[in-house]
């Protein structure tokens, strides 16, 4: 009865604490940090380690005690050399084993749990309110996180105030962005010449005079005869700036302690057109994390974040539309000095009543009234879009060390906010399609409506998400003896995402339970597991144990190596597991057999009919999850007290992946065919991370390598295919499959009637000429087909690299961050960026030109017949080529490159000088990104096209302690 009284007073404490705790949030400080006596003691590399403590999101642990595969950076750490605010800058080839920014191993995007919340975004934080970043990376490591865990977790944890000292921080900084590649896109007359040219290829007659061709390349007249660029500098800047200031403040006394963040960050628009309509993005955010004494068993902290963020923009993407129109369609602007008024009064009574812009008309065309871009930045007004966040969070701990020795509770409650709407403002304009008398213009036909402004803002609701989560905690730590030490933690948590307009909610939920045993420091035994449950299974499958174990051994607390000299500290390790997942199941009822009507019918004798009804999807009682089967060893090693070294060889088998089995049931069942659980795929790799530090007489080296290789192969695949080497059994998870392009066809390859010569197969996408691409017929069938498509490439690059160096001398550093990748291909008319963060597909028509598709730089080469023996691009075509634009490996391309991604150069004022302003410390720097690359197509990977550019940046900032 005492012990429950206790609880009940700790429970109730708590809750009574968190909603007082503003009273005391910002109490006095009385721990003076310069009356704690200083004591230096050398430290052996063993104990730094155990002294550094990682977050794991639910749990905190010493380095020294991890067993599972995991690594962490602290922005303190490099903020001072490398301020990157953007946090998936700061990830990019930071962490060993993390590919690209978010995907671990290349299993695909990781979750990413910010304050031991998953679900959260990184792209609300600032790297100056984060504390450390931890990429957990095995089945070992994530077992706690149920079914979420599947393809890693990525731990955020923001920064939290101290009792020791009251400090405060201001970063500012102030740069410019020049656009890295724009696309480029042929003018009117190169265009008119090149569409005549594809006609008669086509057998069809000319649509452009000479005359005509020859008026758009003059360029006497670019009114009357435009030739329209909206990348040109006409319609954008070279540049845009952009700023970024921040100030984080933090402190508190011995029951108190406060950390608050705010920031700003504002970015122009690259449109030079109506700037008051493209204002470009600004962000503010603030955050407030307060930690809180109630008694001396309960301790609560509160966290309060806002993040309201405004796009504004004009009723056009110039970006975008640049990609489809034509550059001579018309004039977009008609100026009022071409206009010859003189004798008309009518045509004066138009300019007059007109709305001028930079003293021009708009201009129009028939044929486009309704596709006016330039005119909708102009005179269309404008579109701003706002984002609005919240999240709250509490938690409160409890020492329950009075009901047992090291025992401990704790509850966690958050909530988010996510919403996400526009405002806009929709004037009416008219536009003017000219008559022209030699070079002046003497007629206007109005188009469009009336100018009329439009009096209101319309807002509208793009999304709102309203997020909740809640989970408890005990935990249990005990040394059992001077060489035993036990840790067992159980968690139960739920978490609930409801998003507008969607009936079914996203929701998790699952238990956790780790123990971990620890014999005389050296070795470490962890059980990490959960038992998880998914609503998108059918009753009875719905629960699932997942289980992991991992083994630890730091052999340098050997006798024979710890004295060694050279071997500082070596830590081996081996985890294995299985984590059970629903996150690739995409759809809740798909164990459920489904019917539908599909307008067809059937009568009966008596003169009655009825719909008929048939079946979509069959059902499946045995549908379960997928599964992630984990294989880790790994190795953590000083060496000479300058060398870290971190290994780590990985098997992750990605079993029972959803689909339907063809296989497994006859031809004609079709739409009967259940979903049920079969696939596997195999990815294996290697991740090595090195560090080295040394002095080189008064200059400090810092230098740092990373190297992630992953293959991935399918395993078993549900699959039937006629031809075996179409089997994707055996081969990469990423393989791109295509036809194999022979060069083109040549004059030779046809007879005089145009028919492929008999030798030839026949292709299945249409008549073919000279000048198009040729195919190999991979199983000689006299026909080329989807059934000759092979595996041509893989679209994720296999081997991934980065390195930073550093170099200090006398309070200047120079820091350097490259990476680099190589293995993989890109396709044209895809972005293929560093781990394949996205593909973009917006610029497939800039490298398939058919129809009457805009003409980019590359139909520069195409095949002529003069041009036969060097021509990269097929011949031209006014029609659609389904024969050309396919996928073969024609279109592919070596997606290898090295990267400089960033370098600083930073100043810190010397400390007397400092002092004497009542500060800690000042530093100034300059910085890029983006500053080289390095490869053989790395034009082609600069290139976005329908979306905004890859930015080149510089800039120089300040940063300041008080």
């Amino acid at each position: 009865m005492k012990h429950l009284n206790f609880f009940k007073r700790a429970l109730l404490g708590g809750w009574i604490g968190t909603m007082s705790l503003i009273t005391g949030a910002f109490g006095q400080v009385t721990d003076n940090p310069d009356t704690i006596p200083q004591v230096l003691v050398e430290e052996s590399p063993t104990a730094l380690i155990a002294r550094d403590t990682v977050n794991l999101g639910f749990t905190k642990k010493s380095k020294k005690d991890l067993v599972g595969a995991t690594s962490a950076i602290r922005p303190e750490s490099y903020l001072d050399y490398d301020n990157t605010q953007w946090v998936r800058d700061a990830l990019l080839a930071r962490v060993t084993g993390l590919y690209g920014s978010d995907n671990i191993r290349g299993l695909g995007s990781a979750l990413i749990v910010v304050d031991g919340i998953p679900g959260r975004s990184i792209d609300l934080l600032n790297s100056e309110e984060i504390e450390q970043i931890t990429v957990l990376k095995d089945a070992n490591a994530v077992a706690q996180y149920g079914v979420m865990g599947m393809n890693g977790v990525i731990v955020v944890t923001t920064k939290r105030g101290s009792s020791k000292e009251r400090r405060a921080n201001v970063v500012a900084s102030y740069g410019m962005q020049q656009p890295v590649s724009l696309p480029k896109y042929l003018g009117s007359a190169d265009y008119m010449q090149l569409y005549n040219e594809a006609r008669l290829n086509d057998g069809l007659d000319s649509v452009f005079t000479q005359q005509q061709i020859n008026n758009f390349r003059d360029g006497n007249n670019p009114y009357r005869y435009p030739n329209v660029d909206f990348y040109s500098s006409e319609y954008l800047k070279p540049y845009t700036t952009y700023a970024n200031v921040l100030a984080e403040f933090s402190g508190g006394s011995e029951n108190t302690q406060y950390y608050v963040n705010l920031g700003y960050n504002t970015a122009g628009s690259l449109i030079r057109l109506n700037p008051e309509a493209n204002a470009g993005d600004n962000r503010f955010n603030v955050r407030g994390n307060i930690d809180f004494r109630v008694n001396d068993y309960i301790s609560s902290s509160l966290d309060v974040v806002s993040v309201v963020s405004t796009q504004k923009m004009g009723l056009s993407n110039l970006l975008r539309e640049g990609t489809t129109r034509r550059p001579f369609t018309f004039s977009p602007l008609l100026p009022i000095s071409m206009i010859d008024t003189m004798g008309n009064s009518e045509l004066k009574g138009q300019v007059d009543a007109a709305n001028i812009y930079n003293g021009s008309l708009l201009g129009g065309s028939l044929a486009f009234q309704d596709d006016t871009p330039i005119a909708d930045v102009l005179a269309g007004g404008y579109q701003e879009n706002i984002g609005r966040v919240a999240q709250v969070n509490n938690a409160i701990n409890f020492d329950l060390s009075q009901l047992a020795e090291g025992l401990a509770a704790k509850t966690y409650v958050s909530f988010d906010f996510y919403n996400v709407y526009s405002q806009s403002v929709n004037n009416a304009f008219s536009i003017y399609e000219p008559t022209w008398s030699n070079d002046t213009i003497v007629g206007l036909n109005r188009l469009g409506e009336q100018d009329r402004k439009d009096l209101t803002e319309n807002a509208s609701t793009q999304g709102f998400v309203t997020r909740y989560g809640f989970y408890g905690m005990l935990d249990y730590t005990k040394q059992l003896s001077e060489k035993h030490g036990l840790y067992a933690s159980l968690i139960g948590y739920a978490n609930n995402t409801y998003t507008r307009n969607q009936a079914q909610p996203q929701k998790n939920a699952h238990l956790a339970l780790q123990a971990s045993y620890n014999y005389d420091g050296k070795l470490l035994v962890d059980f990490s597991s959960s038992y998880v449950n998914s609503v998108k299974l059918p009753e009875g499958n719905r629960g699932k144990f997942s289980p992991s174990l991992g083994v630890a051994y730091i052999l340098s607390e050997e006798r024979f190596l710890s004295n060694s000299g050279w071997l500082n500290y070596l830590k081996l390790r081996a985890t294995a597991g299985i984590i059970n997942s629903d996150l690739g199941i995409r759809g809740t009822y798909l164990h459920q057999e489904v019917y539908a009507q599909n307008g067809g019918g059937y009568s009966w004798a008596d003169g009655f009919s009825n719909q008929a009804t048939r079946i979509l999807q069959g059902p499946n009682n045995g549908f379960g999850f997928e599964q992630r089967k984990d294989i880790n060893l790994g190795l953590e090693a000083i060496l000479f007290s300058k060398l870290w070294i971190e290994m780590n060889a990985f098997q992750n088998d990605l079993d029972n992946q959803v689909t339907r089995r063809s296989n497994r049931f006859p031809s004609f069942y079709t739409d009967f065919m259940p979903y049920s659980n079969y696939n596997l795929d195999r990815y294996r790799g290697v991740e090595l991370g090195i560090n080295y530090s040394e002095y080189l007489g008064p200059v400090r080296a810092d230098i740092g390598f990373r190297a992630l290789y992953t293959n991935s192969e399918r395993i078993r695949v549900d699959e039937a295919f006629v031809d075996a080497y179409q089997n994707r059994q055996g081969q990469p998870v990423d393989a791109i499959w295509g036809l194999e392009d022979l060069g083109f066809y040549g004059v030779n390859d046809f007879a005089e009637d145009g028919s492929l010569n008999d030798n030839l197969p026949r292709p299945a996408y249409g008549a073919v000429q000279p000048g198009d691409i040729r195919y190999r017929d991979q199983n000689g069938d006299g026909a080329v087909d989807d059934q000759d498509q092979v595996n041509i490439g893989r679209r994720q690059p296999p081997w991934f690299f980065s390195t930073d160096l550093r170099f200090e001398y006398r309070g200047f550093s120079l820091f350097v961050l490259g990476l680099a990748q190589t293995g993989g291909q890109g396709t044209l008319g895809e972005f293929s960026g560093f781990g394949n963060e996205s593909i973009e597909t917006l610029g497939a028509d800039y490298f398939w030109v058919d129809g009457d598709d805009k003409y980019s730089e590359v139909v520069l080469d195409r095949w002529t017949e003069e041009t036969a023996a060097t021509a990269t691009y097929p011949r031209l075509s006014s029609q659609e080529n389904n024969h050309n634009f396919r996928p073969s490996s024609f279109w592919l391309y070596d997606a290898s490159i090295f990267r400089i991604q960033r370098a600083q150069l930073t100043y810190q004022i010397p400390s007397a000088w400092v002092s004497k302003l009542n500060m800690e410390n000042i530093s100034i720097y300059v910085a890029g990104s983006n500053l080289l690359d390095i490869g053989p197509n790395k034009d082609l990977m600069q290139l976005r096209i329908g979306s905004d550019p890859m930015y080149r940046s510089f800039s120089t900032g300040l940063r300041a302690s008080f």
